[in-house]
């Protein structure tokens, strides 16, 4: 997003919000947490802030509903969980994390994953907590486009977040509401294991934004961990050559990543992207625009 088209007063509350999403995730790495437990903590901050189109500020479905995806995987051992839309778990990375520890399973979706979801625990609330007025005026936006339109602006605002423990581990997770006025039970790539989330020690972790059908077909998240694995290349290579061969399928958007040596780094065909890091002995640092260092 350009800066002219961004409020001050939003993009203020936006920088704040990730700002507290690092101190959180930092707090647990500094005393010896998982990396894991990291991930998560911080993608919930950011779903709770309305300001992101994750958890209490998703986006509408064309029906005017909320269905909400997240992901999250652990690089100790590659297990992972994802739910898909889910409609009433406050924090949907919670429920994510729900089906990779208490199932069998990866991923759920729908009515059947919000059963599950009760059934162990997930904190619940109705639907109208994640009602916003701001992503009810983008919602009339795209309805007055007619059928066949969807998120008018491009405006995607998934949450995501990786991270390297003091053990070496690695974990990702990522959250989003999807696209404003998606239809027919869309999903994106961000509960998709491989595509929109990917860890694993031996290589990285990366979680991604953007266009989902073409980080689908790329499989993006797993191809960039396979570049640091088999290839061997730096993080912000191998980020930069899968964000090239996506964004010449078409895809806009960006990934954020973490190597297995704690490297970060990050890439993105977009004018601006959230984003933040944090390390040990170091300031941290978030900006959003293409200029910012």
């Amino acid at each position: 997003m350009a800066r002219a088209t961004k409020l001050p007063e939003r993009e203020q509350a936006a920088r704040a919000a990730l700002n507290r999403a690092l101190e959180a995730g930092s707090e647990i790495l500094a005393r010896g947490g998982a990396a894991l437990d990291a991930v998560q903590t911080a993608v919930q901050v950011l779903e709770d802030d309305p300001h992101f189109n994750a958890g209490r500020g998703s986006v509408f479905t064309h029906d005017g509903e909320v269905e909400l995806d997240a992901a999250i995987m652990d690089g100790d051992g590659r297990r992972a969980g994802a739910v898909a839309a889910i409609t009433r778990s406050r924090n949907p990375v919670a429920a994510a994390r729900a089906v990779m520890e208490h199932s069998h399973h990866v991923l759920l979706a729908g009515p059947g994953a919000d059963a599950f979801t009760l059934a162990n625990g997930v904190e619940q609330v109705e639907p109208d907590y994640f009602h916003t007025a701001h992503r009810w005026s983008q919602l009339e936006k795209v309805r007055e486009m007619g059928d066949g339109h969807f998120d008018a602006d491009v405006k995607f605002g998934t949450v995501g977040a990786v991270a390297r423990d003091t053990n070496g581990h690695v974990a990702a997770a990522t959250s989003t509401g999807g696209l404003t006025g998606k239809r027919w039970g869309r999903i994106g790539d961000s509960p998709l294991i491989g595509a929109g989330t990917y860890a694993d020690d031996r290589a990285g972790a990366v979680s991604a934004t953007g266009s989902g059908e073409f980080y689908i077909r790329e499989g993006v998240a797993h191809e960039i961990c396979a570049r640091l694995r088999l290839l061997g290349e730096d993080v912000q290579t191998a980020a930069d050559v899968v964000q090239a061969e996506t964004s010449a399928l078409g895809g806009v958007g960006g990934v954020i990543v973490v190597g297995a040596d704690g490297t970060p780094a990050w890439s993105y065909n977009t004018p601006s992207m959230y984003r933040g890091v944090a390390s040990s002995g170091r300031a941290n640092m978030v900006a959003i625009y293409g200029d910012e260092p």
